[in-house]
């Protein structure tokens, strides 16, 4: 049998997997255990099996993953999110639609902390949802503003997506994270642009809050010192080439913990929950991530990467066009399975497709972090409407997904910008390249 023939009854085989509703990561490993097995000898894919998992999280590289994850951790466990929630709803909370809009800037905050879509959406969901209540706003505008915005977690940097996808494309972590930053900021903007047409429109789904005076909201920009420093010491030594994405995470927890130290919020107590959480969210990644790369090495055996990629590249196929095929296949992915397996399961494909079409990898990255963000949201899987639903028991799930729809259409109009601007991504990592 051909060995890219192999390589096609292996992604059935995949799906069929996942169909029975078997974990991907054990989806992944056990057909690239037996493709390897068929193409080479029971041996060769034992001798994979027993190698393939050290040599991957042993990588020195991968060591930023748990990093970032333990700054987020312990900048969450240091009140800084809370803070920066509460700073912008001092700034925004009097205008209409103006908590809903303070949730978004909290998440924003929250993901320059986390790069944690998940952790995001269930921190915003108690500490913003009951005040969003009691100023009686619309339980579709309310639940789908942190459903969404809980999204920004994996775009604007630290990303654990963007990360894991830098190291697995072989493309420089910190320029991913740099890519991030205008289009995290042009989406939060669209998502407050989206708050502020639905409250236009129907003026009761977002009363205004408390007034308060000028006073009190410089006042409490104090709150949110400690969070722009951290941000500032990460992502400005990755830019001006002072320290590795490596090294960032590094100082980024020290910095997290000293400042939660400093601020007395932190205790042992707390400290243990962030190790505890981390080691949780890093054991995820990892066992996809190592499905994912022993996958890949049965598919660099079938060729069937290469194939298609030269194939859609004879076809005189436009870059523009699958980009758009691309795009509504993760829309449709993301209705079936887990968003980051999704992630895992296409890049071996898309990858060599991307580089024979030209593609910026630099801005596909970013692109590829948009269509998670949509599957995060879109029914029925949709894993922060599930994540909202699980600490809101009160709001029924058909409301949630009520809710996110306008946000669904903010997201795909970021998409298309991108698609059409791909300088939204690529200027900054540019400027950073030319500067060192």
């Amino acid at each position: 049998m051909e060995p890219w023939l192999i390589g096609v009854l292996g992604f059935v085989a995949l799906f069929v997997l996942l169909a029975i509703g078997m974990h991907i990561a054990f989806a992944m490993t056990i057909v690239a255990f037996v493709g390897f097995a068929i193409i080479t000898s029971f041996e060769g894919a034992v001798s994979m099996l027993a190698t393939a998992p050290y040599s991957i999280v042993a990588n020195y590289m991968f060591t930023v993953v748990p990093l970032f994850v333990l700054m987020g951790s312990l900048a969450y466990q240091g009140g800084l999110i809370t803070d920066a929630y509460t700073s912008a709803q001092k700034w925004l909370g009097r205008l209409p639609g103006g908590l809903a809009m303070a949730t978004i800037a909290g998440c924003a905050g929250f993901a320059a902390c986390t790069g944690s879509s998940a952790a995001s959406v269930s921190f915003m969901t108690m500490s913003t949802l009951p005040e969003m209540e009691r100023h009686n706003y619309d339980q579709k505008l309310a639940t789908g503003t942190i459903a969404t915005g809980a999204t920004l977690g994996i775009l604007i940097p630290p990303s654990i997506p963007l990360i894991v996808y830098g190291l697995f494309a072989s493309q420089s972590v910190g320029q991913l994270f740099i890519a991030g930053i205008i289009p995290g900021i042009v989406l939060a903007t669209l998502f407050m642009i989206t708050i502020y047409i639905w409250v236009k429109i129907k003026p009761s789904a977002g009363p205004r809050g408390a007034a308060t005076t000028w006073q009190e909201k410089f006042y409490s920009l104090r709150y949110i010192w400690s969070m722009l420093v951290l941000a500032a010491i990460v992502l400005g030594g990755i830019w001006g080439g002072i320290f590795t994405p490596v090294e960032a995470g590094g100082i980024g927890s020290v910095g997290a913990l000293l400042i939660s130290l400093i601020r007395r919020k932190l205790t042992v107590k707390s400290f243990f929950e962030s190790v505890k959480d981390t080691t949780r969210i890093c054991g995820m990644v990892f066992i996809i991530l190592i499905g994912a790369i022993m996958l890949n090495y049965f598919f660099a055996l079938t060729r069937l990467p290469t194939m298609l990629a030269t194939t859609v590249a004879d076809s005189n196929l436009s870059p523009l066009v699958v980009l758009i095929a691309i795009t509504v296949f993760y829309i449709i992915g993301g209705c079936l399975m887990d968003t980051f397996g999704l992630m895992m399961l296409t890049l071996p494909i898309l990858i060599p497709i991307m580089h024979s079409l030209g593609i910026d990898m630099i801005m596909y990255g970013i692109l590829m972090v948009l269509l998670i963000e949509m599957a995060q949201i879109t029914p029925p899987i949709g894993l922060n409407v599930f994540i909202l639903s699980g600490v809101a028991r009160h709001i029924p799930m058909y409301t949630i997904f009520r809710g996110i729809v306008p946000f669904f259409f903010a997201i795909l109009v970021m998409i298309i910008l991108l698609i059409a601007f791909p300088q939204l991504a690529t200027f900054l990592p540019a400027t950073m390249m030319e500067g060192s």
